[in-house]
């Protein structure tokens, strides 16, 4: 089940206060890390709703505690006695978007039907930073691969979306062909 409207305001409410203690790096460099858990038992653990919130508490202290800042372990505890763990990710989500918003990081989400290169990337990032719709931008490239648009790419901003894709090309062919304007319409 979807928690966005309680993620946005718990979000807000760590983002706040991470701006108001000068720790917002800080603490995002925790939300990492507590998102970059692999560990699947943990994960399942940390979203139980059947597992009592001290339980969880204990186990986030007796994990976390030595490698994330004070602030992101009080909150967490908060959400754990809250009963909000479902809502960890939706969470985290929301104050990457805030931080994003904050440093004026734009994620551009591109799909290619093979994985780029890092110096594809690099190129695709600097073009997009040139452009004159996200000119002072920071850039942070999200790669999709995608077999069915054959080739080229398509570029994805916010709402904006460039398709230079041999799957879009081809599919612009064919409605050229089926409308045939050489063939005069008859009503």
């Amino acid at each position: 089940m979807r928690q966005t409207k309680v993620a946005q305001r718990y979000a807000k409410a760590l983002f706040d206060l991470a701006v108001e203690t000068g720790k917002v790096e800080e603490v995002k460099k925790d939300l990492d890390l507590i998102k970059g858990i692999e560990h699947k038992e943990l994960v399942l653990l940390l979203k139980s709703p059947v597992v009592a919130g001290e339980k969880k508490v204990a186990v986030f202290e007796a994990v976390f505690s030595k490698h994330v800042q004070p602030l992101t372990v009080s909150f967490f505890k908060l959400i754990f006695e809250k009963g909000r763990s479902v809502a960890i990710q939706e969470i985290i989500e929301a104050f990457m978007g805030m931080y994003r918003d904050r440093k004026g990081i734009k994620v551009a989400e591109v799909t290619t039907a093979v994985e780029l290169s890092a110096e594809a990337k690099a190129v695709i990032a600097k073009h997009l930073e040139n452009s004159a719709i996200l000119k002072g931008k920071q850039i942070e490239l999200k790669e999709k691969v995608d077999p069915t648009i054959i080739g080229g790419m398509v570029v994805q901003v916010d709402d904006q979306l460039f398709d230079a894709s041999i799957k879009h090309d081809l599919q612009y062919i064919k409605r050229q062909f089926v409308k045939n304007m050489y063939v005069s319409e008859i009503n």
